[in-house]
């Protein structure tokens, strides 16, 4: 049974339990933060997509137009996020990348705390408010979600959990700020926004925050969709190709949905959908029943996006937990298992055993061990990549490995290394290829040959060389 609002508020007499709270989100942001510097000081970010957005948050803080050299237009064209043009503010204190991993770490940390008063609110003790917040912060997407580059999106997790909070406290003021701050992330949040709405008017009984969410979703969504993001562009949304099979618009996608369900099931009911589902399940799967499913339904939209994403190879990152995709489902997973705990009703009931159970989960599926496995491996041209990128001038346009991209995004062009734009090599003052890392879909021989053509060209000199590591500028640089 749900509290009052006065009694989810802390009290001089229940403040024994924020303290391990306060402390919980302390360390799992610094160990977040830490963690993603230390991947990005290895080389390991990508420019898809830390590059394209460190690149135009800087250019926004420096007053510039915010094009996206790596896409080819406006940053809004991409997914809508205005959120940008606020984060570009610390820019203007100081450009550095790092802003968007502290960013990203306490914003992840702090989904911790309004679901600490959900759990109040549900009726929950304070020891078992401590372990719906551990089973959170290892939950293995959190993880995985802060160690891939950055991803605006996740800013959302903590202002879905606030949004339905403040619902069920009456806070209006702080509800509206939480569901702009979510529509500000990315324009297909829109729709986990108007689940949102749907869930609060029929099954909460909160009808005036209900058709608020419902009514600003859905007019985001609109304008999203069919304006800002297509100006921007020049194009439909981006995503809309990984659903091709469905349509070649938003909305005659979501059409044939409802009206052409056959045309899903090939792709719906398959082997990848059913390990996805395993992945996203299994690390609460303690704390998952039929009845409190229905406290699921604000992440319909984003599960369904993930499993109707097309089974080519390429959008399968939207079927694996190793990304950003499943982050808009995280905060109302955890609030299935709050209310499953609030009705006595979890299938393991020990809080010791739950605590083991989402560490074994979090050490076997968050991909810590890329450090070892993957980071590690590739550090042995660490220094080499490092002296070639000190030798990069600050306003050059560059070609370079994905890998590099985000070290050197602070300008006005900057491209990774494609099979398309290796042939393009004057378009560029530097290109810095390395000739031992595996670019996705290039093959070596490729790099190699293109190597080959920079010394043959007059305009490019070999400006330095090491382990394979190579460092071309034009003759007027």
């Amino acid at each position: 049974m749900l509290l009052s609002p006065e009694d989810a508020q802390p009290k001089k007499d229940r403040r024994f339990g924020l303290l391990p709270l306060g402390w919980a989100i302390a360390i799992s942001a610094t160990i977040m933060f830490l963690i993603s510097c230390t991947r990005h000081l290895m080389l390991q970010s990508t420019g898809y997509d830390l590059g394209i957005f460190d690149q135009a948050i800087y250019l926004i803080s420096q007053g510039q137009t915010p094009f996206s050299s790596l896409m080819g237009f406006h940053i809004l064209g991409d997914h809508g996020a205005w959120i940008f043009y606020l984060i570009a503010l610390l820019y203007k204190i100081y450009p550095h990348v790092f802003w968007l991993f502290l960013l990203q770490s306490v914003a992840l940390a702090l989904g911790a705390l309004p679901i600490w008063y959900l759990a109040k609110l549900a009726g929950l003790k304070d020891d078992q408010n401590f372990v719906v917040v551990i089973a959170y912060l290892l939950y293995p997407v959190v993880f995985n979600a802060n160690l891939f580059d950055f991803h605006p999106e996740v800013m959302a997790i903590p202002a879905l959990a606030w949004a339905v909070l403040s619902a069920r406290l009456n806070k209006l003021g702080q509800f509206l700020i939480a569901i702009v701050l979510v529509l500000g992330c990315k324009a297909a949040l829109s729709l986990t926004v108007i689940a949102l709405g749907i869930w609060l008017i029929f099954l909460e009984k909160r009808r005036i925050y209900g058709a608020i969410a419902l009514t600003m979703g859905t007019a985001w969504f609109i304008f999203a969709t069919k304006f800002l993001i297509p100006s921007f562009s020049g194009a439909e949304v981006a995503a809309v190709s990984r659903y091709n099979y469905l349509g070649n618009s938003v909305f005659e996608i979501i059409t044939n949905v409802f009206l052409q369900p056959q045309r899903i099931l090939k792709v719906l009911f398959s082997w990848n959908n059913l390990r996805y589902l395993l992945l996203l399940l299994l690390p609460v799967a303690w704390g998952l029943r039929l009845p409190q499913l229905t406290y699921l339904i604000p992440a319909v939209p984003a599960l369904l996006l993930n499993l109707l994403a097309d089974y080519l190879p390429e959008y399968q990152p939207q079927k694996d937990i190793v990304f950003q995709y499943s982050v808009p489902i995280v905060p109302f997973l955890i609030l299935v298992v709050i209310h499953t705990l609030a009705a006595g009703r979890s299938w393991i009931k020990h809080q010791r055993i739950i605590i083991i159970w989402s560490l074994v989960f979090f050490l076997g599926l968050a991909r810590w061990s890329y450090f070892i496995t993957k980071y590690l491996p590739e550090m042995k041209t660490w220094q080499a990549t490092k002296e070639a990128i000190a030798r990069v001038p600050a306003q050059a346009a560059v070609l370079a490995d994905n890998n590099i991209v985000p070290q050197i995004s602070h300008r006005q062009t900057i491209q990774r290394v494609t099979l398309d734009n290796l042939a393009l090599l004057n378009q560029y003052d530097c290109v810095l290829l390395n000739q031992n890392h595996q670019e996705s879909g290039i093959p070596q021989e490729a790099i190699a040959n293109r190597i080959k053509d920079l010394q043959q060209m007059p305009e490019f000199h070999l400006d330095y060389q090491r382990d394979g590591v190579w460092l071309f500028k034009k003759n007027i640089l």
